[in-house]
């Protein structure tokens, strides 16, 4: 295996629904938490920071995944590896994962298993507005303390 990863050209949803795709059928159908009706879907990948970076919905899981985007290399590291990336959003935890198809990738687990009671749609949904907010600067009352204490919180809610 070389022990470098080039990154994708083009994005790279199609490849990452045909791969997690072959794992649904061949590995996960039998096991306990797999829901049948929540569809293999890679939402909303964009680049980022000139990596790949969109949610990856199974029917057992929901994760943020980072690829390396066009023209990036990436050093080959061992599978679950864990990583740390600062995101708009905050700092995210990341594992290193592989898959047939699409080399290695960055994935933080934000649902496995996936809540019994959203459905398709509404899991669908999440994925998309869970990039979108891992990519949203995060918004700040610019007036607030920055380490407010209990005296000063009393203060900022009087004069609303």
């Amino acid at each position: 295996m070389p022990d470098v990863i080039n990154g994708w050209r083009d994005n790279p949803t199609p490849q990452l629904e045909a791969a997690f795709q072959a794992i649904a059928d061949r590995d996960m159908r039998e096991l306990p938490f797999y829901r049948p009706q929540i569809p293999v879907r890679a939402c909303g990948f964009q680049r980022f920071e000139q990596q790949w970076v969109g949610g990856m919905l199974t029917p057992w899981m929901l994760s943020l995944l980072v690829l390396p985007g066009p023209g990036e290399t990436w050093q080959r590291r061992a599978v679950g590896e864990k990583l740390a990336l600062r995101l708009p959003c905050g700092d995210v935890r990341f594992s290193v994962g592989e898959i047939d198809g699409c080399g290695q990738y960055l994935a933080s687990s934000l649902m496995s298993p996936l809540e019994k009671h959203l459905t398709a749609q509404q899991m669908l949904e999440l994925a998309v507005s869970t990039v979108r907010m891992a990519l949203s600067l995060p918004v700040a009352d610019a007036s607030a303390p920055a380490n407010p204490g209990r005296r000063a919180l009393f203060r900022l809610s009087q004069r609303s």
